[in-house]
């Protein structure tokens, strides 16, 4: 299955708002891009989306990560 900016943003659990201010759009951008392309009001993700995407995943990962830790050593 091909990774959509829709998929890869649920994926990363970022709400609208995060994601525009990572890309510089109001959020209501960021909601039309997630429509379906079929959509009256979709947008078009910008180009290099992945690669954005996927900065913002590994840095979410680090974030998840440091919490697994900061949990374990609470535990």
């Amino acid at each position: 299955m091909d990774m959509t900016f829709r998929r890869a943003t649920d994926i990363l659990g970022m709400s609208a708002s995060e994601l525009a201010a990572e890309f510089g759009v109001q959020p209501q951008t960021i909601r039309q891009m997630r429509l379906q392309p079929s959509a009256t009001n979709y947008r078009t993700p910008p180009i290099g989306w992945e690669k954005r995407l996927g900065r913002l995943a590994r840095r979410r990962g680090r974030e998840l990560s440091d919490l697994v830790d900061q949990l374990d050593q609470q535990a």
